[in-house]
């Protein structure tokens, strides 16, 4: 008995020396991970803002770091290389998912809107419904006589306001850049302004994760109300959308002479399909589809704005740059779409803020459909990707002085900075890159420009303009712009006649 006893203790000896060398060698296959907490894991290493905490990180363990934030493994990729090695090549199938989290349940119409779907034919299938209908070259330039509409509101308000030439006038920026992208995507959504009662905070960015979906147990038992929080939103969210398409059936049934080739809002075109195809473009895909463009094309372009002629009005040589290269228009003409594409050192400027100011830091986050090898590491199925923009963007092994404001460094580049590779990514790389980058790119230029060309800008105050972030889900001020603006002689008459 004692010598079964003697074997037994052995065999298991042996069994736990193997299991700590197995785990030993996978740890080594594993990419560099910080000493974890029980059941918080990594969580207690990010209290700041994201991006800036992740950043902190991988100065310290390197540009490849294996978090677990709760149950949920994380792979946090901070250069260019390895951007480059997720998104692009074989790995670009593996990481052209999205995690499932609470709010792609809710607010994601159970993962079926494009952003948040998994990659398959589903996935296919919407961005070619997008792309065609949205975001294609010939749409871009049919919504362009939208945005030029009012974009001139927004001149002839300003105007209104303050027409005297020799008068400083301090302007709310911030609200004024979110009320024009509202009206620009409502219209283009449904033919209308954005209505004056309702709120537009109900399509304000969410974060893809959050506490629930790391510590489910949190989800159980209703920790902090999050998952009510996010009904109630997509509650919310829903009943507005759906208004919207009744209101467009209503009116199209009144209609009786309205044909498909006069269909022109991005809901009478969805509705034209959902006649063709009534089960698969069900209300719930048309209202995903319509979702996107309020929430993922209103605040963070207005965003991009604000930062834009907030770092302008703190480097006055830079606005009078770009002010000198509008001035060599013909006297009295006002900026158009047309002429964007003749403004190089315009689309600098846009460049450098979106370096410096990326909308979405961390990108969207991706998610492993299978095993991978990521920088000579082993990545297991099931991990998170997100790809650190924000940090790449100012990493000075990749920049020269990459904290300094300095449009000059995007000259005799390609127009997007696109040949830039990966160590520019403002909308993400590869099969899921932003589908709406060159309308976002294009509507930030024709503002920004009309804007400086029209008016003259100065600070509202002595002091800089002040760049602190905020920390939501996306990159916006955590300090409203405001800045004092007169309009220009040269432009007076020209802005009267609008």
């Amino acid at each position: 008995m004692e010598l079964l006893y003697t074997i037994l203790g052995l065999f298991i000896f042996l069994i736990a020396v193997k299991y700590q060398y197995l785990r030993k060698k996978n740890r080594k296959l594993q990419p560099p991970s910080p000493p974890a907490l029980p059941i918080l894991g990594h969580l207690h290493l990010v209290k700041t803002a994201p991006h800036l905490a992740l950043q902190k990180l991988s100065i310290k363990y390197g540009p490849l770091i294996f978090l677990h934030f709760g149950i949920r493994p994380f792979l946090v990729v901070s250069s260019p290389s390895l951007a480059e090695e997720c998104l692009t090549k074989t790995n670009d199938i593996i990481f052209a998912n999205r995690p499932e989290s609470v709010s792609s349940k809710y607010l994601g119409y159970n993962s079926t809107i494009l952003i948040l779907s998994p990659y398959g034919d589903h996935w296919r299938n919407l961005r070619r419904v997008t792309t065609i209908h949205m975001f294609s070259s010939i749409q871009l330039q049919r919504f362009s006589s939208i945005w030029t509409e009012e974009i001139h509101f927004i001149i002839k308000k300003l105007f209104s306001s303050n027409s005297d030439e020799k008068t400083w006038k301090v302007k709310d920026m911030s609200s004024l850049f979110r009320e024009l992208l509202f009206n620009v995507i409502m219209k283009i959504v449904a033919g209308k302004r954005w209505p004056s009662d309702q709120p537009g905070d109900i399509f304000s960015p969410q974060a893809l994760t959050d506490l629930c979906d790391y510590i489910p147990i949190l989800r159980w038992i209703g920790y902090g109300g999050l998952e009510k929080g996010v009904i109630s939103l997509h509650q919310k969210r829903d009943e507005f959308l759906q208004g919207l398409i009744d209101q467009t059936r209503k009116e199209e049934a009144e209609d009786g002479s309205c044909s498909t080739e006069r269909r022109k809002t991005i809901i009478q075109k969805l509705l034209s399909l959902q006649e063709a195809e009534p089960e698969y473009y069900t209300d719930e895909i048309v209202k995903g589809i319509i979702q996107i463009m309020l929430s993922a094309g209103t605040h963070t372009t207005s965003q991009t704005m604000e930062w834009a002629l907030s770092s302008l009005l703190n480097h006055p040589n830079v606005l009078q740059k770009a002010r000198d290269e509008l001035e060599k228009m013909q006297p009295g003409h006002l900026l158009n779409d047309s002429d964007l594409s003749k403004l190089p050192y315009l689309r600098c400027i846009i460049n450098e803020t979106l370096r410096l100011f990326p909308a979405a830091p961390t990108l969207v986050p991706h998610f492993s459909s299978e095993d991978c090898t990521i920088g000579g590491y082993k990545v297991p199925k099931g991990t998170t990707l997100l790809v650190n923009a924000w940090a790449i963007h100012r990493d000075p092994n990749v920049w020269e002085e990459p904290n300094k404001y300095k449009p000059e460094r995007f000259e005799g580049m390609d127009e997007g900075g696109w040949n830039e590779g990966f160590k520019f990514l403002p909308f993400g790389k590869g099969r899921r890159i932003c589908p709406g980058a060159a309308m976002a790119i294009r509507l930030v230029g024709l503002t920004l420009g009309t804007l400086i060309q029209c008016f003259e800008w100065e600070r509202a105050g002595p002091e800089m303009v002040d760049l602190e972030e905020n920390q939501g889900a996306t990159l916006g001020k955590a300090k409203p712009l405001e800045a004092s603006y007169k309009p220009r002689p040269s432009m007076i008459k020209t802005i009267s006649q609008l």
